[in-house]
């Protein structure tokens, strides 16, 4: 059966990665490093469409197109390839950037290939809203377009962001982003309040505390896989956007339960990418290991037999 097409709009990158547990520097990454790994793992054929420097691996590319993704959309234009650089603390409380440059990825104009533009399932990774918004014109044969966004655009682009957030139907954001957009200090409020500017669902991730779904039926928490060693949440965020949108193009169905389904495995990818640095966490998993870690979760959610 062929995989479903799922298009990601955002970053490639290479990263300088250091926590208590390990540290290594250019490593594979970037927002559509990660979504693609996940995505790719939960079924779907991600879509890349991005922006390389002529310093950009041949091998990483061919690492990604092996997934299977689809790379036609990745651009290689002269100049330097985008490189971050971080370090955790001891408990992952906080996070130094150490540096960001930009490179290419400063100019990025997102340019959709031929026939990419009836994709069903769109993911508007974290890159300037008026950039977002130009993919939704690109891509108007998308029937579920998810964004996520971060506090630099909440910041410096908000008129934009907003404008974005009306078009898109799932809105996905972590708990300080939904207080900082919303100006509420509830996360439930905040959610409802952000659904209330246009998107069918709001997507509120608390990291090791799981996620809230705010749909039209109601309000639905989930909570994180729970892992007990974590090496790196760098991509974890991505990575769970990743199983999320992948599912939901493999169900081919958006409706609430079709959400809440994906959300389990969104939780489960998210909990691979945490245990390894960089991509390495993800790497070499497989759909059963995925399946199997979505089935753990799920007999954690179900309620226990009363003893009398």
């Amino acid at each position: 059966m062929p995989r479903p097409p799922l298009l990601v709009v955002g970053s490639l990158a290479y990263d300088d990665i250091s926590t208590a547990a390990a540290s290594e520097t250019g490593l594979l990454g970037g927002s559509a490093a990660h979504f693609s790994l996940a995505a790719s793992l939960a079924g779907a054929l991600p879509r890349i469409v991005a922006v390389v420097g002529d310093d950009f691996r041949e091998e990483d590319l061919a690492r990604l197109a092996a997934l299977p993704a689809d790379t036609a959309g990745v651009e290689r234009r002269s100049g330097a390839t985008f490189r971050w650089g971080g370090r955790y603390s001891a408990d992952f409380a906080s996070r130094e950037t150490l540096f960001t440059e930009l490179g290419v990825f400063a100019d990025f104009a997102p340019r959709l290939p031929a026939g990419w533009g009836d994709t069903r399932v769109l993911f508007l990774a974290n890159i300037q809203p008026e950039l977002q918004a130009g993919v939704l014109d690109a891509a108007p044969g998308a029937e579920l377009v998810a964004l996520d966004t971060m506090n630099l655009w909440i910041d410096t682009a908000r008129e934009a962001l907003d404008a974005v957030i009306a078009r898109v139907d799932l809105l996905v954001v972590n708990d300080e982003e939904a207080r900082q957009l919303a100006g509420l200090a509830s996360l439930v409020a905040a959610g409802q309040a952000l659904r209330a500017r246009g998107p069918r669902y709001c997507l509120v991730k608390k990291g090791e505390h799981g996620v809230l779904l705010v749909a039209p039926e109601g309000v639905f928490p989930l909570p994180a896989y729970p892992v007990a060693d974590q090496v790196d949440p760098t991509g974890a965020g991505d990575s769970f956007a990743g199983g999320l949108m992948g599912h939901l193009a493999c169900e081919g169905r958006f409706d609430t339960g079709a959400v809440r389904r994906a959300l389990v495995t969104a939780s489960a990818a998210g909990s691979f990418a945490v245990e390894g640095l960089g991509l390495a966490g993800l790497a070499g998993r497989r759909p059963a290991d995925l399946a199997a870690r979505r089935e753990a979760l799920l007999k954690l959610l179900a309620p226990p037999a009363l003893g009398g």
